[in-house]
């Protein structure tokens, strides 16, 4: 109940003393990459990495709602958001290629030390940057982020056809992906709340999915996919060999990855603290109050934590 009655408190006065978020760009090897950043500075810096089909976006209420407290960034990947879209005859869409672009938009901004806020293709593109410089991260945390086969849920036997033979399966894979309603069902899956759910949050994301050029984008991430499951045992051996303070934060609802892979992470790191949500893949859909006071709180232990999060570099431009 006391745990409760604190979590209503922190979401009543995140909402009625909402941090400004600002709407900046900046250039990364001649790409324009779109942020949201709130907060000062000078305050521990989390960098939430975003998902498919979405963009820094799906953040704006939770940098909102914390951003009195701690500084919060959130880029748009290239081809995402309101990030430039470069040709992919000329730019590489695969997830080493973003993390690498990750990597130099966190040194443009000048976050050097951060907590690592992933959700799903964040998770393949955070997992890259942790191992690419792990000094640089202070924390995991994982919303629907998917690391384990565990977690896979029944629609990536699908997937397999296209990874042995794309150009049998593309045209087919795409159609699907770019459809009205895979992208409503990626934010609703298996939650009977569908009325819960704003309608804007998949049309708005089917508009950014059917810009020319995206089929090409979305269809070289989606086949290069099939590498992020390659590098799962790398992965937990790292989580395992690292023991940073992880938080897990999982929608029981979605159909892509289940909550066996939330629960998995305690394997590898038994000190993870997992929680399961009565939400869908992108959870701050219907329960950003109650993302917003656990991961609150999670940050609040590491900043009591003596030479943790409170001792973090502070960033600067």
């Amino acid at each position: 109940m006391k745990s409760l009655a604190a979590a209503v408190t922190f979401a009543f006065a995140g909402a009625t003393h909402a941090a400004p978020v600002a709407y900046r760009t900046v250039d990364v090897d001649g790409i324009n990459i779109a942020y949201r950043e709130a907060g000062d500075a000078s305050k521990p810096t989390v960098l939430l990495l975003h998902g498919v089909p979405s963009s820094s976006r799906m953040y704006d209420g939770l940098l909102r709602k914390l951003g009195d407290r701690y500084h919060l960034v959130a880029p748009d990947y290239p081809g995402f958001g309101n990030s430039d879209a470069p040709d992919p005859v000329k730019f590489a869409y695969t997830f080493d290629n973003l993390a690498k672009v990750m990597h130099k938009f966190t040194d443009a901004v000048g976050a050097h030390r951060y907590v690592l806020l992933m959700q799903d293709y964040g998770a393949p593109v955070g997992m890259r940057m942790a191992l690419a410089r792990p000094q640089a991260v202070q924390a995991l945390v994982f919303q629907n982020g998917n690391v384990y086969e565990e977690g896979l849920g029944a629609m990536w036997a699908k997937r397999k056809p296209f990874w042995e033979d794309r150009s049998a399966h593309e045209k087919e894979v795409v159609a699907v992906h770019q459809s009205v309603a895979a992208t409503r069902a990626r934010h609703i899956g298996s939650d009977p709340a569908f009325e819960a759910y704003d309608p804007d949050l998949w049309m708005d994301e089917y508009a950014y999915l059917n810009r020319p050029g995206q089929a090409r984008i979305q269809a070289d991430l989606i086949y290069d996919y099939q590498h992020n499951l390659a590098a799962y045992t790398e992965w937990q051996a790292w989580l395992k060999q690292r023991q940073l303070p992880t938080l897990v934060v999982w929608g029981k609802h979605d159909l892509a990855f289940t909550v066996p892979g939330a629960q998995a992470f305690k394997r590898d790191n038994p000190s993870a603290e997992v929680h399961i949500l009565d939400g869908g893949h992108f959870v701050m859909d219907t329960r950003l109050d109650e993302v917003a006071a656990i991961t609150g709180t999670f940050l609040g232990k590491l900043s009591s934590a003596a030479g943790a999060f409170a001792g973090a570099a502070p960033a600067s431009r």
